[in-house]
């Protein structure tokens, strides 16, 4: 069996092509078990983000596996093959893997460490397993993928720097207040980076906003978003004695706020500091605004400045988690290799339970005069015997199974203990080599509880 991979993200695909492919919720479980129809499909796991749609599947064989799929694509968004063949990309067995630990670590998103993804595979495995279309390989890749997403952000710094302008911005300003708790913003502009570093304020405690902008009806639409309160660009530079950060990102071709006013407002504000945060370009507020006591004013400049930086250390950060990546690919791989010899050792260990207790069902019947002591000392003893005698053997199938000659040496452990009858009766049916992917190894919805840090705001794009 096989585990493959078919999806189309960001870098492959732009959003116009993307939108196509978008699995609405509630239409999901329909859409796993229709999967589940397709040819070769033995198990399956669906990843729909906004910035790529992933389709995990374990199956039989790989001949025209990206046929099939490509086909039930066809069939399930009623796009033709050729719109999206060629932004399609296709991961077999190890690539597979291997892509899924990264994607859940943060390493393959938009912006990179980001820890949406994380709780976006969580809950595409989750939905996928409370529908019953995952079994013994995916409950296990999918539960050590999640472990590893939380390992990578809890052992490392890839998610603790702001990456994005916006958010830079609320990080200087927590440098400055500490926290935002209490803090009254006010936003020059109504553009896109104002809108997104108000939502970040907003998710660190800011308590008012007031948001400003020459278009007063643009100014009334931003300020509902967060229960804020609108105003004209004149009227809000008035209240600067009011606020705690300003925001300006207007478009305007010279000086919003000049030093002057800066200045004027502060008098009416002593010993409390203004933090100030230019993004437009060109610049909204006069430079020597920063040489009024108090003021605390950065541009775009200096935000760009503190992201690439932190952009550098999560790229440090990410080759610790690469090397992460390689140890759990390593693990699951030796986990399939050895998967195979659970039939056997259970045949091995039902074999002796069975010599055992008919041996001492014949003792028993041999000496009636010993108590129940006595047959109790009896029984810890000589089943500490058997197993000891089990103890070996067992780990060097186990060793030898995950080996290049596994399927030899297992066959050859299989005859010299005699467990063809026992195999062919147990509940395995059939080959060691060949475990039913569909078997119920499932686990609690509680094992994959994610820390709360995990979904700090980011104002960053998820998946």
């Amino acid at each position: 069996m096989h585990i493959v991979v078919v999806g189309l993200n960001y870098r492959t695909a732009p959003v116009e092509v993307r939108e196509q492919f978008a699995f609405a919720e509630k239409d999901l479980p329909a859409a796993l078990h229709q999967l589940m129809q397709t040819k070769s499909v033995l198990e399956g796991v669906v990843v729909a983000t906004c910035n790529r749609t992933e389709i995990y599947v374990v199956v039989d064989r790989l001949h025209m596996c990206g046929y099939f799929i490509r086909s039930y694509m066809e069939q399930w968004f009623g796009v033709k093959s050729d719109v999206f063949t060629q932004h399609m990309y296709i991961y077999e067995d190890e690539q597979a893997i291997a892509h899924l630990l990264r994607v859940t670590c943060g390493l393959d998103s938009m912006v990179i460490g980001e820890t949406q993804i994380l709780g976006q595979v969580r809950s595409a495995f989750l939905t996928a397993q409370a529908e019953g279309v995952t079994g013994t390989w995916f409950n296990r890749l999918f539960k050590q993928a999640v472990t590893l997403g939380k390992r990578a952000h809890s052992e490392t710094s890839i998610g603790e720097s702001a990456v994005s302008v916006s958010y830079a911005a609320v990080e200087l300003g927590k440098r400055i207040f500490g926290m935002f708790t209490g803090k009254k913003v006010l936003i020059l502009g109504a553009g896109k980076m104002s809108e997104l570093t108000v939502k970040h304020l907003y998710s660190s405690g800011a308590a008012e906003v007031i948001v400003a902008n020459r278009t007063l009806e643009r100014a009334v639409e931003l300020a509902e978003k967060f229960s804020g309160k609108p105003s004209t660009i004149e009227e809000a530079l008035k209240r600067l004695n009011e606020v705690d950060i300003v925001i300006s990102s207007t478009g305007a071709e010279g000086y919003v706020l000049t030093a002057d006013r800066v200045a004027e407002g502060m008098k009416r504000r002593p010993s409390r500091p203004l933090f100030m945060i230019d993004i437009a370009v060109p610049r909204d507020i006069d430079p020597a605004a920063a040489n009024v006591p108090d003021v605390f004013l950065y541009d775009i400049d200096d935000l760009e400045g503190i992201v690439e930086t932190n952009l550098e250390m999560r790229r440090t950060e990410a080759a610790k988690i690469e090397v992460m990546i390689e140890e759990e690919l390593e693990e699951f791989q030796m986990w399939l290799k050895t998967l195979g010899v659970r039939p056997v050792i259970r045949a091995l260990q039902d074999k002796s339970n069975g010599i055992y207790e008919d041996t001492m069902d014949s003792l028993f019947n041999k000496l009636p005069e010993l108590d129940e002591h006595q047959r109790k000392v009896i029984r810890r003893l000589t089943k500490s015997i058997v197993n000891q005698m089990m103890h070996d053997p067992i780990n060097v199938i186990k060793e030898l199974s995950g080996g290049k000659q596994g399927n030899e040496a297992l066959e050859y452990f299989t005859q010299i203990f005699a467990l063809q009858e026992q195999l062919d009766t147990s509940p395995d049916g059939g080959s060691p080599a060949q475990p039913q992917p569909m078997e119920a190894e499932r686990s609690s919805a509680s094992e994959f509880t994610l820390p709360k840090a995990v979904f700090a705001p980011a104002g960053l794009l998820g998946g």
